[in-house]
């Protein structure tokens, strides 16, 4: 079984200095790679966002395809453009999409981009530099911080680091490993002295979202049996109704006849 790779980002470290966008600028050949990327947009695959805290505090957050465990996006794509590498990286190959966007709406994150201009309409995101990996590299964005705020490994072994920082400095973090079990786990791992929700993270139980998905279709043909009979049994309640009033109205215009014949025959007397 191959170990999954993943990135401990350390919010606590980050200075927002942009260092590690603009080396994904430069590493994905996206966007300018002298302008600051703002969003996950077709041009840029990560970006620095400064969140504020209160009137006098904020923190700096680095966003990216959080490479889940079990994506989301991958269950949702219908041609197979996403695929989960064993080793970690979700990973896109454009040449089988066909730009349904279906990943977009499964994604918990927000991550895939998708391309307006691109008459393809090719969707962009984070594929965890794969290629540098396969080289024995570092990811762009962790060898371009100078802070020491990303770090990348094994995942066991960081989520094991990053355990052993929160207990010996339980002043620093708050205990809780961002991605350790949201949706099922990620490869992108944070840390933080503030609560994750006052950041803006999504808050996600451990399920993840392929099964959440996969037991909504399994109790699809039930819920469609149940709706059908429902249809089935207010259609005939329905025609057995419109008969009953269209007996009551004959049977009214027939005693109102009796009744007109009767008149008739006293007036003739």
């Amino acid at each position: 079984v191959v170990e999954p790779t993943g990135i401990l980002i350390d919010l606590t470290r980050c200075t927002g200095c942009q260092q590690c966008a603009l080396a994904c600028q430069g590493a994905n050949n996206c966007g300018d790679p002298e302008t600051i990327p703002t969003g996950l947009t077709a041009d840029s695959l990560s970006f620095v966002e400064t969140v504020s805290l209160d009137e006098t505090h904020a923190m700096t957050v680095k966003h990216q395809c959080m490479h889940c465990l079990h994506p989301a996006c991958v269950s949702a794509c219908t041609v197979g453009a996403l695929q989960k590498r064993p080793d970690g990286p979700v990973v896109y190959d454009a040449s089988r999409c066909i730009g349904c966007r279906y990943c977009q709406y499964a994604c918990p994150f927000g991550v895939p981009a998708f391309d307006w201009d691109n008459p393809l309409g090719l969707i962009h995101k984070c594929q965890l530099c794969a290629t540098r990996l396969d080289a024995g590299q570092l990811p762009a964005c962790v060898g371009a911080c100078p802070n020491g705020a990303l770090r990348a490994g094994p995942r066991q072994a960081l989520l094991a680091q990053a355990h052993g920082q929160i207990a010996s400095n339980p002043g620093r973090y708050v205990d809780h490993i961002y991605g350790e079990t949201e949706a099922g786990g990620t490869s992108m791992l944070y840390l933080s002295d503030v609560p994750f929700a006052r950041l803006g993270f999504p808050t996600l139980d451990a399920t993840p979202i392929p099964s959440q998905a996969e037991a909504m279709m399994r109790r699809t043909p039930a819920i469609a049996l149940g709706m059908a009979t429902l249809a089935t049994t207010l259609h005939l309640i329905t025609r057995l109704r419109r008969h009953e009033l269209e007996l009551a109205t004959q049977a009214a215009q027939s005693d109102g006849a009796q009744r007109a014949v009767g008149h008739s025959r006293g007036d003739l007397l």
